[in-house]
């Protein structure tokens, strides 16, 4: 794990960040990090459980985002517990996020692609989003959730 250096809480004003629960893949971490550097967002926030940043294929992933992104390690439920922010949680039995209206800062908790966000930290969440099914499948690919809810939110932020 990366030398563990608390978040400097004055940098989650007036922006949104990403915070991964338990997130394994290592591919999927590297394609968040990339995805977050596309859509402006300048740093994300780790659980313990999550695959470790400096992983070579995490690395090779973020196609040098790993540069302008910073990833954080934090223990998620003493981080949420005194936070002043909106948190949204990534669900499936969220409210649409086409009907969302993100405010200007906030959280979005994504979680484990095989079990979703753990129990403690749902409690934590003040706003279930979710991304509509229109088709069968049973779940997205924690990358891809990650690509439309930061799409979304940034195309409602810019308007």
């Amino acid at each position: 794990m990366p030398e563990e250096r608390p978040v400097n809480k004055s940098m989650l004003k007036n922006t949104f960040t990403l915070v991964l629960d338990g997130v394994q893949d290592p591919g999927n971490l590297g394609t968040i990090i990339r995805t977050a550097d596309w859509f402006g967002f300048k740093q994300i926030i780790c659980s313990a459980k999550t695959v470790e940043v400096y992983n070579p294929k995490t690395v090779q992933s973020t196609m040098g985002s790993l540069a302008r992104v910073e990833v954080f390690y934090e223990d998620l439920l003493l981080f949420l517990k005194n936070l002043d922010l909106p948190v949204y949680g990534a669900m499936l039995d969220g409210q649409s996020i086409y009907e969302t209206a993100w405010g200007p800062e906030g959280l979005l908790i994504l979680g484990n692609e095989g079990q979703g966000i753990s129990g403690e930290v749902i409690k934590m969440i003040g706003v279930p989003v979710t991304i509509p099914r229109i088709g069968s499948a049973e779940s997205l690919n924690v990358a891809v959730s990650a690509a439309i809810f930061c799409s979304d939110i940034i195309r409602k932020l810019n308007k």
